[in-house]
C-alpha cells in the first residue's frame, strides 16, 4: 500500500470536550488504582513470605507448611 491509502484508512480522532475528557480522566484514575491496588497486594505477599522464610531459617526444627 503507498502511503495516500494508509491516510485514507485513518480517521483524525477529535479532540475531547470537557463532560468527555471527565469520564476518559476518571476511567484512567480507576485503572491506576486498579493496578495500584494490585501491586500493593504483591508487595504485601512477597514481604509475608520473606518473613516466613527467614523464621524458618532462624528456627530450623519448625517444618515448613505445604
Amino acid at each position: 500500500m503507498r502511503f495516500f491509502e494508509f491516510a485514507k484508512m485513518i480517521k483524525p480522532i477529535k479532540p475531547l470536550n470537557p463532560q468527555q475528557y471527565r469520564v476518559y480522566s476518571l476511567k484512567q484514575n480507576v485503572e491506576k488504582s486498579k493496578l495500584a491496588l494490585k501491586n500493593e497486594k504483591e508487595r504485601q505477599k512477597r514481604q509475608r513470605e520473606q518473613e516466613r522464610l527467614s523464621k524458618s531459617r532462624m528456627n530450623p526444627q519448625t517444618q515448613i507448611p505445604r
